[in-house]
C-alpha cells in the first residue's frame, strides 16, 4: 500500500488522538480542583471519563502505526 494514499487517514488518527488527549487533560484538571476543594471522591467520579479517551487514544495510535506497517510492505 502506498504511504501517500494512507497518509491522510494516518493524519486523522492524529488528530483525534490529540483531540481524545485534551479531553482527558480538561477532565483532569477538574478532578484537581474537585479534589484540591476536599471533594476527592467526587474527584475520582469526575476522573472515570479519563479511562475511556486514553483507551480510545490507545487504539487510534494502534491504527495509525498499522497503517504505516502496511505501506511499508
Amino acid at each position: 500500500m502506498k504511504l501517500e494514499i494512507i497518509e491522510p487517514a494516518i493524519k486523522s488518527c492524529f488528530a483525534e488522538i490529540h483531540a481524545k488527549l485534551r479531553a482527558a487533560e480538561q477532565i483532569a484538571k477538574a478532578a484537581t480542583a474537585c479534589a484540591e476543594a476536599g471533594g476527592v471522591v467526587e474527584a475520582v467520579r469526575v476522573s472515570m471519563d479519563i479511562e475511556q479517551l486514553i483507551y480510545e487514544a490507545g487504539r487510534l495510535h494502534d491504527a495509525a502505526t498499522l497503517l504505516v506497517r502496511l505501506a511499508d510492505d
